[in-house]
Parts: structure tokens; sequence; C-alpha cells
């Protein structure tokens, strides 16, 4: 069964999870914060016994709706005074049965917050492993998870016309979307991804959110956009029989043929200056680095494309395949993990794949002209939740002002250092140089950076009052080296900290 739009019942049940204090922080209060990360791994029974014998709103609708739990229809209909047990039936979230709720979908409180503001979404998906017992059905339709957060976080927060989301799922990146896109066109290939899609817009109150159904730019044909945000089915799955191929994860095509695919076809979609946001894996295959591949793909786009790719973790083979095996719900120990497990390094054997990386690509088409940004890098650091789209867009706005403006004019400009930005320095017993001198990053990428005197002086000297140039040659002469080198040293790493964001144009 499908979630049904009933625009009617969906505005009832919003307002009886808003009188019930339904949240992500009230939740969190009541079974604690080591029950509630361990839900996120998928075990339920701590929430469960924190929340003990409570038949308070909350406590009922967070056994039913979050853990997934059977609960008494008495106490449903107490919870829900407006849609009671038998409207979610009506909805296709239940099922009820000699007085009990039997659930049939999650509803999920789910927070957000960008440098625009912060406010909260119930999304509704699919039931999870926990709430199953067992693996999960190759229609799942997931619900928020890291990818689906971290792709989030990402987006760029600056206002759009158009938006076009690929392979929508619950509907979590539209709604993202349209807290800075006009319109956005939301497409997957899965008619229950659309059905929730279209539930969650509902159920928020969303408006402006369209679906449609189909793979990749098939459902979009002829149109372009200002933006677009994808987290495709990226996951690389054995092309077999007998693994299972869910449509949440798994794009039907051998390898990361996935992620190419969207590449070649993106700049097509995108009107000029228009950005594309997406999650994906590469492989390391036959001794060429994943991120080089990803390079050529980008290189041999159809429509020039400015890029910026950052890979933020790489897995091995045998690691990959066992995230991926226990994500399907597939236990070590449990009948078939190893059958599956063989089969994924069968896979990568057959392409001689020795690493997989995952990161994200934001691509742009250009206003006019060729590319002007290819940036290809490694960051490990764990990525905070939420407001990097607002350093994403600020790094872009740097990097075109800065194509204008030649040595002369950078050295004319004057200059402030980030807020968030620190600086550490490291002596050894007794000596009075620093050994080590590195500024920190307390927002963006968190990034640290070890630099020598000279540019922790001009660094720390960007208060807005003086040029750069007129810094450069101050700590010149205090360093007792000739100006017009120190200033041909400094000038290329400015522009490195203007685009990542330790500094700032005044």
């Amino acid at each position: 069964m499908l979630p049904a739009s009933d625009p009617a019942l969906c505005h009832a049940l919003a307002a009886d999870l808003r009188a019930a204090g339904y949240t992500a922080e009230a939740l969190r209060d009541a079974w604690g914060p080591a029950a509630d990360d361990a839900i996120a791994r998928g075990l339920r029974s701590p929430a469960s016994r924190a929340l003990g014998d409570r038949e308070d709103a909350l406590a009922v609708l967070g056994r039913l709706l979050v853990l997934g739990m059977p609960q008494a229809e008495a106490s449903v209909d107490r919870a829900l005074v407006r849609t009671g047990a038998a409207g979610l039936t009506r909805l296709g979230l239940a099922d009820v049965e000699r007085g009990e709720v039997r659930p049939r979908a999650l509803v999920r409180p789910q927070s957000y917050a960008d440098e625009t503001g912060s406010g909260q979404w119930w999304i509704a998906s699919d039931l999870d492993e926990a709430a199953l017992g067992g693996p999960l059905p190759e229609d799942h339709v997931l619900g928020v998870g890291g990818a689906s957060l971290t792709l989030a976080g990402l987006q760029l927060s600056t206002p759009a016309a158009r938006g076009l989301d690929i392979g929508s799922g619950c509907g979590i990146q539209a709604l993202r979307a349209r807290a800075h896109v006009d319109h956005v066109v939301a497409t997957d290939v899965s008619a229950r991804a659309l059905a929730f899609t279209r539930f969650n817009a509902l159920l928020n109150g969303v408006g402006g959110i369209e679906v449609r159904q189909g793979s990749l730019f098939a459902p979009v044909a002829g149109e372009q956009f200002d933006r677009i945000v994808s987290n495709p089915p990226f996951v690389i799955t054995p092309r077999a029989d007998d693994v299972p191929a869910y449509e949440y994860r798994d794009g039907g095509m051998v390898g990361d043929d996935l992620v190419a695919a969207f590449v070649a076809g993106v700049g097509a979609h995108l009107a000029p200056g228009g950005v594309a946001q997406l999650l994906g894996n590469w492989e390391t295959r036959d001794g060429v680095a994943g991120l080089d591949r990803v390079r050529r793909w980008i290189e041999s786009s159809p429509v020039p494309l400015d890029a910026w790719v950052v890979e933020r973790e790489r897995l091995d083979p045998l690691s990959y395949a066992e995230l991926w095996v226990r994500d399907g719900g597939t236990l070590p120990g449990t009948p078939g993990f190893a059958r599956l497990v063989d089969a994924w390094l069968d896979d990568f054997g057959a392409r001689s794949v020795t690493e997989v990386g995952f990161g994200y690509l934001l691509l742009r088409r250009p206003l006019e002209g060729a590319p002007t940004l290819a940036r290809y890098e490694t960051l490990h650091a764990a990525l905070p939740g939420d407001g990097l789209g607002a350093h994403l867009a600020t790094a872009l706005e740097a990097h075109d002002r800065l194509g204008a403006l030649d040595d002369r004019a950078l050295a004319a400009s004057v200059l402030l250092v980030a807020p968030d930005v620190t600086e550490a320095r490291h002596h050894l017993p007794g000596a009075e140089d620093p050994t080590v001198i590195e500024l920190r990053q307390g927002g963006g990428f968190g990034r640290a950076l070890g630099v020598d005197p000279g540019l922790a002086a001009l660094v720390g000297a960007c208060d807005g009052d003086l040029p750069v140039g007129v810094l450069v040659d101050a700590i010149a002469e205090l360093l007792g080296v000739q100006a017009g080198a120190l200033r041909a040293d400094l000038l290329p790493r400015v522009r490195e900290l203007l685009f990542t964001g330790f500094l700032r144009f005044g």
C-alpha cells in the first residue's frame, strides 16, 4: 500500500503531531541521547525501555512511528485526536486489527538549520530492518540517513527559480531545496518513492514540488534548471540474479557507471550559471585513482562544466561489500551473508577494483566561456550536519571575483580574516620561535593549514584597514626579505585562503 495524498487528513495529522510536541528534540529528551543514537544503528530496545509504560502522546507516537512498534488503538486515538487510528489507516500508514494499530510506515521528525533559519519536518518512509525484523524488500523507500543529511547540508542556500531532485526517495532533498528554490521537480524510478515524496510535501505544508516518474534525466527531456540535486542510487552492486537490487540505492548499472552517466548528462539540463550537486561512489580501477576517473568524466562532458569534487572516504572492496550487505539487513552469521560478500568481491575482481571512494560533486555550467574551476581534493574530516551550503556558495562567489582580479588588483584589495579562524603555534620546550604555525577553520570544512611566518603575519594583519600589497611590503621589511619575492610567494596563497574561507573581501 502507498501513502495516500489526502490533503485534509495530512493537515489533521500535522496538527496532531504538532499538538503532541512530536519533535526530534522532545523524543531525544524522552529516551536519552544513547538510545537516540542506537536507533540510527537499528537498535530500538534502549528507546523502548526508556519510555517504559508511559502512555502520553509523545511516548505512544514515538513507539508507533519512530520505533515501528504496534500500539493499542485506544492509545493512538488519544494521541491523535483529529486523525485517530482510522485516519492513519486511510493514509496508508497503519493497519488496525483486534484493537491494535500496526504501523505500515515510519514518520520521524527531522530538524534542519542553515544560516537563513531553522525548522522541522516530519518524514514518512518505509519500515526499517528493526521494525520488519529482517532484510528489506527491494522496493524499500529509505528514510533520512547520514548520506541524506550530508547532501541536504551541502545544498546551496542562494535563491533559484527552478530546481530538480533526481532520485527523490522520501523527498528530503526536494523539501530542503524548496527553502531556496521557487519550484522543484522531483523524479524517481519508483512510484512508491514518489508517493512518499508527495505525502511528505503535503504533511509538511510545502507546495511547489512536482513529482515525475522515470530514470535520470528522462522525465525532464529538453528542460533546464538553475539547481539540480541528487542523492542517486549510486551504490555499486553486483549484477547477479541472487543479489538483491534495492531501488533506493542500486541504479541497475555496472560499477560506478550511474555516476558517470549523471555527469555526462547533467550539463545539458543546467541553465547557464546553474549548479548541480550530488553524492556518488567511484572506483579505483586498473591502477587509476577514483578521483582521476571522475576528472575524466567531467572533462569529457559534452557541455563544459566547472567542477569541485570532494572525496570524503575510501574503502577497500571487502569493507565496502560488508557495509552494503549489512545495510540491506543481512547480518554476519545469518544465512547468505558470506555468499553476498563473495558476490561483491567477485564483481570488484572482474574490474580490478582496489578501492571505492565516496564523496560529493559540485558541477556548474559557466555563464559564458570555458570552465574556470577544476578542484579535486580529499577531505576525510567529518562534515557538519547543516550550514555547509552557505560556505560553498561563498567559495564560488570568491572564485568568480578572484577570476576578475590580476595580482595588481588583488594587492590593492582590502581583506578580513574570517571570524571562525584561529591560530595555533607549537614550540619546542625553551624555543623562542615556533616550529609549527597552524591556521584552523571553525566553520566550512574545518580545514587546518600549516603556514609560515610571512603568511601568518599577513592573515593576522587582515583587519579590513590596509590593502594586501601594503601589508606585504611592511611584512617584507620586518622579515628582511625582498618585497617583490614575498608578493610572488604570498598572493597565490591568499587566493587559496579566499576560496577556502580563511579570508574574506572587505
